[in-house]
């Protein structure tokens, strides 16, 4: 009892007018059905009148079939309207969270941050890599240049020492061929020689030795002194070694022994020629007291 009492309390309202529809619904029906039987007595009522009819044509022509009408349907029978009680509005459900989908949620997210970090790890890897790659092949070919340019400066240093060889060569020759040609016009030098004038500018290494020689049994010194004092003296002569005149230029800080020396030149009067027939003039001679 309660639980219809609490249907009929949840149940839509009832429609207003719903026995008169009822009745003129019932009463239509009625109407039609009268008006059916009314139309097939008719029907049947003119089948009945005999007719005859004669029609000639030129052409015999056939009848077409007579029409046969099916007979109508018969009337719907009428339906008794049911309240249909409308079901209770289902319970609000509350959906509990679906921990495993989040869980998988949460996975494929984490794998796709572990692709999208693995795939930055990559890109800067083969970035890094390709700056290697390039950072190497500065390095080979700034190593290729250096190389380059060492082989160059050796060849140049090479081609230098050759040249300054070939200078050399040259110039030794030229020297030969000059002393040879010197040699033939009448050169006045020792064959140990390495002058390159005909005649030597200073007088010879034995000509000094040959004038003391000449000057010293004229010189006349008792005087006792001390060490050995070195006079220098300049001696002018004439094309034939005579002594033209003398005088000290450097004196040996005792006059009585530069005094001796220019009285022995004096008395020399003439000088030696040197080696190769030459006088020297003018000239400077050392005289020392003890040799």
């Amino acid at each position: 009892m309660n639980a219809s009492a609490d249907r009929l309390e949840f149940a839509p309202p009832p429609q207003p007018g719903t026995a008169r529809a009822f009745v003129l619904a019932v009463i239509a029906h009625v109407l039609l059905m009268v008006a059916l039987t009314w139309g097939i007595n008719w029907n049947r009522e003119s089948e009945n009148v005999a007719a005859e009819a004669e029609l000639w044509s030129a052409v015999p022509q056939q009848a077409a079939p007579k029409l046969v009408e099916a007979p109508p349907p018969p009337p719907p029978q009428p339906v008794e309207q049911k309240k249909v009680e409308a079901p209770p509005p289902p319970a609000p459900t509350v959906k509990e969270p679906d921990i495993a989908q989040e869980r998988e949620k949460k996975k494929q997210e984490l794998a796709k941050q572990r692709a999208e970090e693995l795939e930055r790890n990559r890109k800067l890897e083969a970035k890094r890599k390709l700056e290697e790659q390039k950072r190497e092949q500065l390095a080979a070919k700034k190593a290729a240049e250096d190389r380059k340019k060492q082989e160059e400066l050796a060849k140049a240093a090479k081609e230098k020492t050759r040249q300054l060889a070939d200078a050399k060569r040259v110039d030794a020759l030229r020297q030969e061929n000059l002393k040879r040609m010197q040699g033939l016009a009448g050169a006045t030098g020792t064959p140990t020689s390495t002058g390159t004038a005909l005649r030597s500018a200073g007088p010879s290494d034995s000509y000094a030795g040959r004038i003391r020689a000449r000057v010293r049994p004229n010189i006349v010194f008792t005087d006792d002194i001390a060490g050995n004092p070195t006079a220098e003296v300049e001696v002018r002569m004439a094309p034939d070694g005579t002594i033209t005149s003398s005088k000290i230029v450097k004196s040996s800080g005792v006059k009585s022994w530069d005094n001796a020396v220019l009285r022995a030149l004096d008395k020399t009067e003439t000088l030696p020629r040197d080696a190769d027939g030459r006088v020297h003039t003018p000239l400077i001679i050392e005289f020392k007291p003890k040799g």
